[in-house]
């Protein structure tokens, strides 16, 4: 039990890789490194993807590519109700990147959703858009009234919703992403053979996804209800 105590803490310390020499030093975080190893895998992967496109005589990359996208699209325009069409991006950008982020430990890599940072910083930026989708769908009248509907009385939940919504969003997306950590490090002391491997692939596979699904799904429905 110690054990999994000390790993515990290590997987929540947030060590700083090295420090920019600006303003006093800027500590950067492993999370933040990663981010960067994600970031510029995915640029690459776009750079060669979509090299040597066509229309008459798509190949089997450019239809797989297509058919991605094109599931990603729909996916949110079925949950916005085709509405917001300009964050639809965005929100794909988000799922690629929560997705690969829990994955990416199979690698060697800490995920950086492992750091509440990085997580509180997903869900700020997914309530400013959620915010910003409302206010430019209602005006700036339309959006302030909004808060006191359907009836005023319930003026002081919505505005606490402003800070429920983004904490939600946070603790959601980093406590089951170090629930999972916690789960398999039980299952490692308890039986350390075959039974870790089959759930390592719950976790690190299935569980991973699910969690880039559902976080921007929650964001999608938020930015709807914000919309309406």
């Amino acid at each position: 039990m110690d054990a999994l105590v000390e790993n515990l803490l290590e997987e929540l310390n947030c060590e700083t890789v090295f420090t920019i020499p600006l303003f006093g030093g800027i500590p950067v975080a492993e999370s933040v490194v990663v981010t960067w190893i994600i970031m510029a895998v995915l640029f690459l992967l776009c750079f060669i993807l979509v090299r040597n496109l066509s229309v008459e005589n798509p190949s089997k990359k450019q239809l797989a590519l297509e058919g991605s996208v094109k599931w990603l699209y729909d996916f949110f325009d079925d949950t916005l109700g085709g509405e917001g069409k300009e964050y639809y991006f965005y929100l794909m950008a988000v799922m690629v990147y929560i997705g690969i982020a829990n994955l990416i430990g199979m690698i060697g890599f800490k995920p950086p959703t492992k750091d509440v940072n990085v997580t509180a910083a997903l869900a700020v930026m997914s309530i400013i858009l959620i915010n910003i989708s409302g206010f430019r769908k209602k005006g700036g009248k339309g959006w302030l009234k909004s808060f006191a509907q359907p009836m005023p009385i319930i003026l002081p939940i919505n505005i606490l919703e402003l800070f429920i919504k983004p904490l939600s969003l946070c603790m959601r997306l980093f406590g089951n992403v170090l629930g999972a950590f916690v789960i398999m490090e039980l299952l490692k002391l308890v039986v350390p053979a075959v039974v870790p491997v089959v759930f390592s692939l719950y976790f690190d596979i299935f569980d991973g996804l699910i969690q880039a699904y559902v976080f921007v799904f929650l964001t999608g429905l938020f930015m709807k209800e914000a919309m309406e």
